[in-house]
């Protein structure tokens, strides 16, 4: 019987977002609290004698995951190939329950289970610090969501610090339509939007549970420029905020809307307002110990 690894590969949200400006590489500086959610598609990889991915689901899911031809989660198991020198195959099934292309980081995460899992699998022996610069080379999310629980990210999103999070609950709202990063980042620029306030105060209450607090304080820097074009966002969002969300922003570079609830009761009252939204708990606690081999 051929040897087989599963992993959940957790959504994310982003509880702010700011965009400090464009780099010299073209990509921009930031800064953001990424939680992982209970929202997760899950990946299995067997032992086989070539390499291949098969993505399961949703079927719209599974086709909008192949961009260019090229699924993430292969490129992700081709480039732990090539890193560790491993020339074993693999067959890796993917089965998808994140919207795709909605600010909720599904291929990344996918990207990020598919190398923890094969680094088991295959034997490698990296640990996080040696998966990091494999992740940041696929994808800006990538690192995050390697970490395994919430973390501070900078750099372009490169740069992981764990933070401390109390639980709490979430409305996701996806939208019926993808938005893609490179472009939430262009309108920024071209809108000369502004960077968000310090999250000093948001990290304080993020770390005590004051949902109160925290609700007040979410911010997305790319949320401005991104309802310009999309005021469908902006309408969900005001929407659940009417019907008593702690606090609602979009996730990431959207389209996602994410609200605050007091409880998991509050959270499934806001919920059956929206068409299509899901209820989910954030990963409480710091991110997984570095030691992955």
């Amino acid at each position: 019987m051929s040897r087989s690894v599963a992993r959940e590969a957790h959504g994310k949200v982003n509880v702010f977002l700011r965009v400090l400006g464009v780099r010299e590489d073209g990509y921009h500086d930031l800064e953001s609290l990424v939680l992982p959610i209970s929202l997760a598609d899950t990946v299995l990889v067997e032992e086989a004698s070539g390499l291949e991915v098969d993505v399961r689901g949703d079927p719209a899911m599974a086709a909008a995951s192949v961009d260019g031809g090229m699924n993430l989660g292969l490129v992700a198991a081709l480039a732990l190939a090539e890193s560790c020198g491993v020339s074993r195959g693999a067959h890796v099934e993917i089965v998808k329950r994140i919207p795709v292309a909605a600010g909720l980081g599904g291929g990344s995460a996918d990207a990020a289970a598919v190398l923890l899992a094969l680094n088991e699998l295959w034997g490698c022996g990296l640990d996080l610090e040696s998966l990091l610069p494999i992740g940041e080379r696929l994808g800006s999310d990538i690192p995050a969501l390697l970490a395994g629980g919430p973390v501070i990210v900078t750099g372009r999103g490169e740069l992981v610090e764990p933070v401390q999070v109390a639980p709490m609950w979430w409305v996701v709202r996806p939208l019926g339509f993808p938005t893609r990063s490179p472009d939430a980042y262009r309108w920024w620029d071209e809108d000369g939007a502004a960077t968000g306030p310090s999250p000093a105060g948001l990290r304080e209450a993020v770390e005590r549970g004051d949902v109160e607090a925290l609700g007040a304080a979410l911010f997305n820097d790319l949320e401005a420029p991104v309802c310009a074009r999309h005021p469908e966002i902006a309408a969900v969002r005001d929407a659940l905020l009417a019907d008593g969300a702690l606090g609602a922003v979009m996730s990431g570079s959207g389209p996602t809307v994410v609200a605050l609830a007091r409880d998991r009761a509050h959270a499934e009252e806001l919920a059956a307002t929206q068409p299509g939204a899901l209820v989910a708990s954030g990963l409480a606690g710091h991110a997984r110990d570095t030691d992955l081999g």
